[in-house]
């Protein structure tokens, strides 16, 4: 994603370091909007959770942009565009979503994507020291997702 802005930081950090796994996703990263000089706004995209992973063998989507993207519609639009490549040109079964409880904006991206919640697959792990759960959220190919 194009555009100004400096890292998040904070509890998008800390989420990116429980996942326990580099955030270098695989596929379409969406763009910056009207309004946005050549500066980085953050990602999205989809990739494989490493061997071992609490939620399981899946691909997960994510994203994470700067503060300062917040609330403008990019995580959706990003994580949209990346779902539908993962049905649409890789075939993907079904892709997951995690969060923490108190992640209430991720959630509601998970919402807008159309992303259902699985609560028989929500875990917790000992990340960072401490016990972190995990609510995971699940998609699955669809006429809106484009397959």
């Amino acid at each position: 994603l194009a555009g100004g802005g400096r890292g998040a930081g904070g509890a998008a950090d800390a989420t990116r370091d429980r996942s326990g796994a580099p955030r270098a996703p695989a596929g379409p990263a969406g763009r910056g909007g009207p309004g946005h000089d050549d500066g980085f706004l953050g990602y999205a995209g989809v990739m494989p959770l490493e061997p071992g992973h609490p939620a399981g063998a899946a691909f997960d989507v994510g994203w994470r942009l700067v503060r300062a993207a917040w609330g403008r519609g990019f995580a959706t639009e990003a994580a949209a565009a990346a779902l539908h490549d993962a049905f649409a040109r890789q075939g993907l079964p079904e892709v997951v979503a995690f969060t923490a409880p108190d992640n209430l904006r991720s959630q509601a991206v998970m919402q807008r994507l159309g992303m259902h919640r699985d609560p028989g697959r929500d875990f917790t792990a000992a990340w960072g020291g401490g016990d972190w759960h995990g609510l995971v959220w699940t998609a699955r190919p669809t006429p809106a997702t484009g397959a």
